[in-house]
């Protein structure tokens, strides 16, 4: 068992507040430290007064287990686990009335000290155990990626003079290249140095740095990947699938709008009754504000959690059975006000436009004026 140096600080602080006591000759504290037979050994950590000579364990000076008047064992217990002892060492054969209570508080809070310390200790290990095998894996997902790049390319050329189906082929290549880019965010989250300390849940739930360019560029091109791959999913499904007839002439953070549109397509049609229409909708408002609205034909989410469903880990009634986090909301969100818009739940779709059906669902996406 080893301690940090923060418990030895908070130790001696412990103990140096009986230099006012005439009638204590020392105090030590041990670890309780298991040994190859299955025992435990008390291994001294800290004493009062100071002195250069290291104190023996408890094993090796046979007679500090002899009885004595002028001793005292107070053990830093938790539950019915040993985990360490303060030996008190009186100037006389009585233990003063006012003396034992401070022993004790000491005792206890040298208990709770070593149980922190210890628990961050497990808790550190665990997390490097952790960021090894995460950036195993991160170093193991880079090739079979090289490999669906790589024949995805070759494909590609064998499809010089068929472009319906090169096309699927390009889009491959274009969702081969975002996972890449999420493989190198997580191997980044792998630095020590890449956790912020303090508390996080309180904050925007945003995406790392590496996925977040901030800059300025063409929505359509960002955009038009996420269409391509709703008109394929939907037909797989055998939904009806409504793209807009155009895409707002926006640029800005495009990158932050596609994770948006992305979470909002994957939830209507993860959620959605089967046969049920989906669409992206898109709009202007004046000034220049983009309005761009997922919409689909299911049952309207109830009036109860209309809001709470973009808090984080928050999932609506029609989602408990499926599979899911109850992040894609919250993070919506959260990037649609880091951009300077807002994100809202609009039931039904009629509301958000005329032009859309008068039962379901509809996210409106409002972005800020064009960068």
């Amino acid at each position: 068992m080893q301690v940090s140096p923060r418990f030895l600080t908070l130790l001696q602080l412990q103990l140096e507040q009986f230099s006012d006591r005439s009638d204590l000759r020392s105090l030590v504290v041990y670890l309780a430290i298991p040994r190859e037979d299955g025992k435990l050994a008390l291994m001294p950590v800290g004493h009062w007064p100071p002195q250069r000579l290291a104190l023996p364990a408890v094993d090796e000076d046979q007679t500090l287990l002899l009885p004595s008047e002028q001793r005292r064992w107070l053990p830093l217990r938790h539950q019915s686990t040993l985990l360490g002892a303060l030996r008190v060492e009186l100037a006389g054969s009585a233990c003063p009335a006012n003396l034992h209570p401070r022993l004790q508080a000491a005792a206890q809070s040298l208990t709770e000290a070593l149980l922190l310390d210890l628990e961050h200790q497990r808790l550190s290990e665990q997390l490097e155990r952790q960021q090894q095998q995460l950036r195993l894996l991160v170093h193991q997902m880079r090739n079979p990626l090289a490999a669906l790049r790589t024949f995805a390319q070759l494909l590609k050329r064998r499809l010089e003079g068929d472009p319906e189906n090169r096309l699927l082929v390009e889009n491959l290549l274009v969702e081969g290249q975002q996972l890449h880019r999420y493989i190198e965010a997580i191997d980044g989250l792998t630095d020590p140095a890449a956790i912020q300390p303090g508390p996080q849940a309180a904050g925007p739930l945003l995406l790392p740095p590496s996925l977040r360019t901030g800059e300025a560029s063409p929505l359509r091109e960002r955009v038009e990947p996420l269409l391509q791959r709703a008109a394929a999913t939907a037909a797989l499904q055998g939904r009806a699938w409504q793209g807009p007839g155009s895409l707002p002439d926006w640029r800005g953070d495009s990158a932050a709008v596609a994770e948006i549109l992305a979470n909002l397509l994957e939830n209507a049609f993860r959620y959605s009754p089967e046969g049920s229409s989906i669409g992206l909708h898109c709009t202007q408002a004046s000034g220049g504000r983009p309005r761009l609205t997922v919409w689909d034909g299911g049952a309207a989410i109830a009036d109860q959690e209309r809001e709470s469903i973009f808090e984080r880990g928050i999932r609506g009634e029609r989602g408990k059975t499926l599979p899911g986090t109850g992040l894609g909301l919250a993070l919506a969100r959260d990037l649609a006000r880091s951009l300077g818009g807002e994100l809202s739940l609009l039931c039904p779709p009629s509301r958000a436009s005329s032009d859309l059906p008068g039962a379901g669902n509809a996210f409106l996406l409002e972005l800020p004026p064009s960068a």
